[in-house]
């Protein structure tokens, strides 16, 4: 806790520090959100009632992030759980589960496993990261219930040219990407290909074998626009990661019971192609815009042991969109009108080889019908509120709404709320799935429902160079899912609590550009997650972030220091000889990240990072080992 109020604290104190110095104005301050409403125009972040955070390109590439994971973790109110196969990102103590995650507006998430693994998505070229927190229902429907993570690519009129990078480092690593984009009349493409490997480490806590890694993708993104007032856009990426991963010991006698072991030949292989098509068209003269969408995402896991393949199965989701969104007023009262129709189906198959899982497909269908409005009165009030209604056809229907609104007072302090509800289906995994002697699904769940609200103070300094932002949110959670050991057989199950989850907690966060070539990010969550009196598992209660850095005259090059503070939080360990889990504390841990860059030529840059810089010892899931010190430098080119 002290680590954590240390952070924040620096950051404030070199912010009021520079608060009368002069320093540019901060473009991010005007930064434009596309994921907060249904209209398909972009926001000016500091008209959202709600907490938006922006990751730039710029941010992504000084931290020379490879794993988006990595970068979430400097966002407040995220908590990032990551073992190889499955990546976890909570938002304001919620469920890794209870966040709807797109990548250039596709969902992603695995219609088997309910959620999105952070681990297969590799940071590209002049890419950004949305993040929306609270309930984002209203909009999106199932699974937004702790906010909304928006993976960005950039298009080929965005950012044109080649650009080539490649790195090693500790541990075997051989890290490669590619992007090549341009326009030509009417038509923009881009084309990327990122590439992580490495033969790893042991990842068991007492553990020697390493585990190695290949994770790979390549997208292309396109837009042709035949004239002004119409575009069409297609969007492809396929995406494939394998690897090692560990079993916990189960067999009662053994010392090791309910730990992490080394489990020779077992590993895991997951593939995943996400398609989009958009068509969007302007009538009066822009004033009212149509947008029709087809989408696809398609998934496929298997995993393997010494005896070959020992697990499988299949996911899919299509879904088909219509938006349209009427624009009037005048300069001091801009209003807007949004309608919006989503048509999904979810399939699901068990592809087990032992032939003790069911075989067959199911599915799920659901039409969601969306109502938005929003007011920006002047340069200083912004008022929207939405609602949806989400037909299902094996779940009840469900309304959610939300509300939310801004206000910026002459002295640079900027006033907001937001409140709403969320909802979260069931995924196929809860409802059929099954593990021989040690899982079977519920297919008589419901879903999970949640409110909340928040309330927020920005206040912007030195000529809005430096902005410092404190914000206390509030949710309920009903109808919680979670696993059941009922004797005699402990056979695990999940079910619906009758009690209710709460969360609540403080976010707080310095942004600072002090002079050109300084630049200070600082982040403080605290939180409450408690479930009927008991603290949630795996939800820290203080994460904290420190991101500084530094540019060269001229742009010669640049060092960043991160640092990263994760708080005591508790977990579920099986070590009891009746199966059922047992409450354990991890310990907190601060992890620091060193990079640097040397422009050697126009189009040449040298780089190099060291991560986890003073090797510390640490777990984010229980007896799941990290590793320590790790040092990597490569080329990166531009044409």
């Amino acid at each position: 806790m002290r680590a954590a109020i240390s952070l924040t604290a620096l950051a404030a104190a070199l912010a009021a520090g520079a608060a009368s110095a002069q320093t540019p104005k901060s473009t991010e301050l005007d930064t434009l959100v596309v994921t907060a409403t249904r209209s398909g125009q972009a926001q000016d972040a500091d008209r959202i009632g709600g907490s938006v955070t922006v990751l730039s390109p710029e941010m992504l590439a000084r931290r020379q992030l490879r794993d988006v994971s990595d970068i979430l973790r400097d966002v407040p109110g995220a908590a990032v759980s990551r073992i190889p196969g499955q990546t976890q990102v909570r938002l304001r103590g919620t469920e890794g589960n209870h966040t709807l995650v797109l990548i250039d507006g596709i969902e992603v998430s695995d219609p088997f496993a309910g959620e999105f693994d952070f681990g297969s998505l590799i940071a590209d070229d002049a890419a950004r990261v949305e993040v929306l927190r609270g309930q984002q229902s209203a909009l999106y429907g199932s699974d937004a219930i702790g906010g909304v993570i928006h993976y960005i690519t950039a298009t080929g009129r965005e950012a044109q040219g080649a650009s080539a990078r490649i790195e090693g480092g500790s541990f075997g690593s051989l890290n490669a990407a590619g992007r090549i984009a341009g326009v030509s009349g009417h038509f923009d493409a881009a084309l990327s290909a990122s590439l992580v490997t490495t033969d790893g480490a042991p990842n068991a806590r007492d553990g020697v074998r390493d585990l190695d890694r290949r994770s790979g993708a390549i997208s292309l993104k396109s837009t042709w626009s035949p004239a002004s007032h119409l575009r069409l856009t297609a969007v492809g990426r396929y995406a494939r990661t394998e690897g090692d991963f560990n079993d916990s010991d189960s067999r009662t006698t053994s010392p090791t019971f309910g730990y992490i072991i080394d489990s020779p030949g077992v590993r895991f292989e997951n593939r995943a192609f996400y398609g989009l098509l958009r068509g969007e068209g302007d009538l009066l003269e822009g004033r009212w815009t149509h947008a029709v969408s087809a989408q696809v995402a398609d998934f496929q896991r298997e995993g393997f042991n010494l005896r070959g393949r020992s697990s499988g199965n299949e996911g899919r989701r299509t879904k088909g969109s219509y938006e349209t969104t009427l624009r009037f007023g005048d300069a001091t009262a801009r209003q807007r009108v949004t309608l919006a129709i989503d048509a999904e189906r979810e399939t699901f198959r068990n592809t087990d080889p032992s032939g003790f899982a069911f075989a067959g497909r199911r599915r799920v269908e659901n039409l969601g019908l969306v109502g938005e409005y929003g007011l920006d009165l002047n340069d200083a009030a912004a008022v929207s509120a939405s609602v949806r209604h989400d037909a299902n056809d094996r779940f009840r229907d469900a309304t959610t709404w939300r509300v939310q609104v801004s206000y910026l007072l002459e002295t640079g302090t900027r006033l907001r709320a937001a409140a709403g509800s969320g909802v979260k289906n069931p995924g196929f995994y809860e409802l059929y799935g099954f593990v021989d002697g040690r899982f079977i699904g519920n297919p008589n769940l419901k879903p999970e429902r949640s409110e909340g609200w928040e309330l927020g103070v920005e206040q912007a300094l030195a000529e809005d160079g430096i902005l410092i932002g404190v914000t206390y949110f509030d949710s309920r959670l009903k109808d919680e899912i979670f696993t059941t050991f009922p004797p005699p057989r402990f056979i695990a199950s999940p079910a619906n609590r009758a009690t209710r989850s709460k969360q609540r907690g403080v976010e707080t966060f310095v942004r600072a550009q002090l002079a050109p070539a300084w630049r200070i990010d600082a982040a403080y969550t605290h939180l409450r997650a408690r479930e009927n009196g008991v603290e949630e598992v795996r939800r820290p209660n203080n994460i904290a972030s420190l991101a500084v850095d530094w540019r060269a005259p001229a742009d010669k090059g640049g060092i960043n220091l991160v640092v990263r503070y994760t708080g005591r939080q508790t977990d579920l360990a099986f070590i009891n000889r009746n199966f059922v889990p047992s409450r354990v504390t991890l310990d907190d841990y601060a992890l620091v990240n060193l990079s640097g860059e040397l422009k050697v030529s126009a189009s040449l840059i040298l780089f190099g990072r060291v991560e986890n810089l003073f090797s510390a010892d640490y777990e984010e899931v229980f007896s799941f080992a990290n590793p320590g010190r790790t040092a990597y430098v490569g080329l990166r080119a531009r044409f």
